[in-house]
């Protein structure tokens, strides 16, 4: 039977074999040209093709439930055979991955073209396949442990639903409400995935006996209070500066270190698949501690601190565990391509120049960020493409 499985999912195009293959790479595409696009239009270049809502609603969704809910749907549909002890069983592919992604893009699409409803049923009919696909393996072998993922993608895609009603009802509050609930969201998935594979990783790449031991405890208030801040984001309570919200950004700060300081061996900063991964993390805890002084009245730049979690943060993970899971999932040894740590810096000087240098001179660092941000992304697809387009080079499925 596995010899069967084998031979008929090797008849699948390789870019449909496996989750991570069209995800990876439609996303990274969107993050290529996303911002660029939305600078262009931010100094009025493309006046004549505005989406639906305009280009600030377009640049907020977009850089958030698309590009950044194809690198989770791409990650997990791929990561869930080998949670489930399943490693064996084909995963989501072929024409049902097909189908997931047809979904994706047409969330895309329909900015442009097609009825308002296309904009919203599409979008979320993409986060509820990911749930449903996820919910159905999981429960399987009754995997508890891995659930609270598909609750986050349940609220993900509440999120997204309040933020698209905000643009098709042209409600700003709501779009604004909707997008910051997901931010927390996607950082609440960053603090849960990350607290598993960056210890793991680290471990590997060092050659230790074995990874740091979680503490459940403090894994529990990194979810919790990630999510948390999501509810009150949603609820738009937490749009305005509160005190109260600063005391638990700080202690939600605190908490991420303490992670960092437990996970940090000096080694790791001689291998560019291990730095990434922790400087990607310890741009949340800069993040974290902004919005906390922000909400404190001791600082007036949110937007930098926001940024510091979307760009520094997100962006940087997302980048780091691209460069890694593409590599072990086609079959190839964990070294990264000749020059492509410079992908990393580049990923990472673009978050010093939306957070730092725009208090310095506001549109060079703009432009600076959103070149270096492009340049990094353009960078995976240029080495990583033809990966992701090609079956395993063990010749196995997958």
């Amino acid at each position: 039977m596995q010899i069967q499985d084998a031979r008929q999912a090797l008849r699948i195009p390789p870019l449909l074999r496996l989750g991570f293959r069209p995800f990876f790479l439609a996303g990274t595409l969107l993050a290529a040209l996303a911002v660029p696009l939305w600078l262009l239009a931010l100094h009025g270049g493309l006046a004549d093709g505005a989406p639906r809502g305009g280009w600030l609603a377009w640049h907020r969704h977009e850089l958030l439930f698309g590009f950044a809910g194809a690198i989770i749907a791409g990650f997990l549909l791929t990561a869930v055979q080998t949670w489930t002890g399943r490693p064996g069983r084909p995963g989501l592919s072929g024409t049902p991955l097909a189908l997931l992604l047809l979904l994706w893009l047409l969330a895309r699409v329909a900015w442009w073209w097609g009825g308002a409803g296309l904009l919203l049923v599409s979008s979320l009919a993409f986060f509820a396949g990911v749930a449903l696909v996820m919910a159905r393996t999981l429960w399987a072998v009754r995997q508890t442990r891995n659930y609270p993922i598909v609750g986050v993608l349940l609220l993900l895609m509440a999120a997204d639903g309040l933020s698209l009603l905000g643009v098709l009802q042209h409600n700003d509050a709501w779009q604004r409400q909707g997008v910051l609930a997901a931010i927390w969201l996607v950082a609440a998935m960053m603090g849960l995935i990350g607290g598993r594979v960056i210890p793991f990783f680290t471990q590997r790449g060092l050659g230790r006996e074995q990874a740091v031991q979680p503490w459940a405890w403090l894994d529990w208030a990194v979810l919790l209070g990630s999510v948390l801040l999501a509810v009150l984001h949603a609820s738009g309570l937490a749009l305005q500066p509160r005190a109260w919200l600063g005391a638990l950004l700080l202690a939600l700060a605190a908490a991420h270190g303490v992670r960092l300081w437990r996970w940090f061996d000096a080694q790791l900063l001689r291998m560019p698949l291990l730095w990434s991964l922790h400087l990607a993390y310890a741009w949340l805890l800069v993040a974290c501690l902004g919005l906390a002084l922000w909400h404190l009245g001791l600082f007036a730049g949110f937007s930098q601190a926001l940024h510091a979690l979307t760009v520094g943060s997100m962006g940087g993970l997302i980048l780091a565990m691209l460069a890694r899971v593409s590599l072990g999932h086609t079959g190839r040894p964990l070294e990264l391509p000749r020059g492509f740590a410079l992908a990393f810096a580049l990923l990472n000087l673009g978050a010093l120049a939306r957070v730092f240098g725009v208090s310095l001179a506001y549109l060079p660092a703009l432009w600076l960020a959103a070149a270096a941000w492009t340049l990094a992304f353009a960078a995976y697809l240029y080495w990583y493409a033809p990966m992701l387009l090609r079956g395993r080079i063990d010749g196995r499925p997958g």
